[in-house]
């Protein structure tokens, strides 16, 4: 599973390992961050559970990143 999530540190591992969630339920954790509309579109329910709680670590993950890439000040 922790091959399916190549940036994760060991914190995020482990709390992706402590959801109890499987390998099936990563990917639709996965599926939702992507894109989420076409899977509001063929009417599956919001993701909740195991998945939902994938979603938050999996988000929280991205936003770190994207901190991680925004520009510091120029030293001039």
């Amino acid at each position: 599973m922790t091959k399916a999530v190549v940036r994760a540190d060991d914190v995020t591992i482990a709390e992706i390992i402590g959801t109890g969630a499987t390998v099936d339920e990563l990917a639709e954790a996965q599926a939702w961050i992507v894109n989420d509309e076409p899977l509001m579109n063929a009417g599956k329910p919001l993701a909740r559970g195991r998945v939902g709680e994938l979603v938050d670590i999996l988000t929280d993950l991205d936003s770190i990143e994207d901190d991680d890439k925004e520009p510091g000040p120029v030293a001039g």
